[in-house]
Order: structure tokens, then sequence, then C-alpha cells
């Protein structure tokens, strides 16, 4: 059970693919526009209810229950040795070395 009250995260679909202009790419056309909102749950609710969430400017959503405490997880990549040649190089040159 997720509490009223907890941060979450919620999935709804704003317009289906046939209800999209004709004025946006072929591909684009195909699919769905979804949302992926987050915001404070205003009822108890188990996860995939359709539910209400208060998002962090106020606004109100309603869509499907996904996560709660949801969180960022994307990266900016693996190491790449290169990245510490460049920063040597860029140190060199806009301050004169290690300084």
């Amino acid at each position: 059970m997720v509490k009223k009250g907890e941060w979450v995260r919620i999935h709804s679909v704003v317009l289906k693919a046939e209800e999209r202009t004709a004025k946006i790419p072929e591909d684009t056309q195909k699919c769905d526009l979804q949302m992926w909102t987050k915001g404070t749950l205003q009822e108890d609710a188990e996860i995939g209810d359709v539910v209400t969430v208060k998002t962090a400017c106020g606004r109100m959503e309603k869509g499907t229950l996904i996560e709660v405490n949801p969180y960022y997880t994307h990266s900016y990549g693996k190491f790449v040795p290169e990245i510490i040649e460049i920063d040597k190089q860029l140190r060199e040159i806009m301050f004169g070395g290690d300084k």
C-alpha cells in the first residue's frame, strides 16, 4: 500500500497515436504521446492504480501509479580515458598547467 502524501511517479497517455496531428513526422504520428509525472499522492493506492498527484508547482495530474520515491538513474556514461588527456590540455591552455 502506498500512502497518501508519498512522492510518486505516474504515467498517462496524453494523446493516442490516431489522435495526433498530421503535421508531425510520420514515425512520431505512429506513437502515443505519453507523460510521466512526479508528485505527491493524493490518496492511498497500489502500484497500477489510477491516481491523482499534486506536482511540485501545484498542478493536479491523473495517471497510473508506477513508482514510489522515484530518483534519477542517468549518468554521464562510462569512464573515457581520453577525457583525462583533454583535461590536461585544457588546463595547460587556460591556466598554464596543473594550477
